[in-house]
């Protein structure tokens, strides 16, 4: 499903290394956790997943698609295989819950009637059909990054990437939110979660590579985080 050999990439801005050598395969279906300090390469390998920053050594293959030398124009289709959850919501704060996930089909030019009908039932797996009708400031952050969560499914994508998706939200939501992670990786979805949230982590018992100064330091089957 995702694999990447010897992926290294450097800012030529600072000439710091964030990613060196970095080899990791996950497969169809699993739950990973990838963990480690700030600034230690997590969220750009994110963003080389999802086609935001390119790299400068090394291979990535996600499905059967090489996108080592992806063209601009093919990254929206590969955007649509994956989802991404972000800590702030990025919620547009004009629009109602029902039209922040609509929002993410209309851009991609689906058809009204597709997105009458895809909305209702991506807001039922997350719990928030009797909400679709609030506004962001109108509801909790946990609601707020369920609804997130609404938009990145709306594709159907093989692929959830989730950075630090309880960072804005207290402990009990926090638990909600990764329940519904689960949830979602039972449907047959590949969850990637990058988590600073040490007992999280520790309480999933599911795979966690740990990385440091760049480098793949543990890859723990049945993991904990060990930093």
């Amino acid at each position: 499903m995702i694999k990447l050999y010897n992926v290294s990439k450097k800012y030529k801005s600072n000439n710091i290394e964030v990613l060196k050598d970095v080899n990791l395969h996950i497969t169809p279906g699993e739950f990973v956790s990838i963990v480690g300090k700030s600034g230690t390469g997590k969220t750009t390998l994110l963003k080389i997943l999802t086609g935001q920053e390119g790299f400068d050594e090394g291979q990535l293959v996600i499905g059967d698609w090489d996108i080592t030398d992806i063209k601009k124009r093919e990254i929206p289709y590969l955007r649509r295989q994956i989802g991404v959850i972000f800590q702030d919501f990025k919620l547009l704060p004009k629009k109602n819950l029902a039209e922040n996930v609509a929002f993410a089909l209309q851009v991609c030019g689906q058809r009204p009637r597709k997105i009458k009908s895809i909305v209702p039932k991506v807001l039922k797996i997350v719990g928030l059909e009797d909400k679709k009708h609030r506004y962001p400031h109108e509801v909790s952050g946990g609601e707020k990054q369920r609804t997130a969560i609404a938009r990145a499914l709306v594709h159907r994508p093989k692929i959830l990437l989730a950075d630090e998706p309880t960072g804005d939200v207290d402990s009990i939501n926090a638990d909600e939110i990764i329940d519904l992670l689960l949830k979602i990786n039972r449907f047959g979805t590949t969850v990637v979660l990058v988590s600073h949230n040490r007992e999280i982590i520790n309480k999933l018992k599911k795979r966690v590579v740990t990385i440091e100064d760049g480098q793949i330091i543990s890859d723990q089957e049945s993991g904990k985080y060990i930093l």
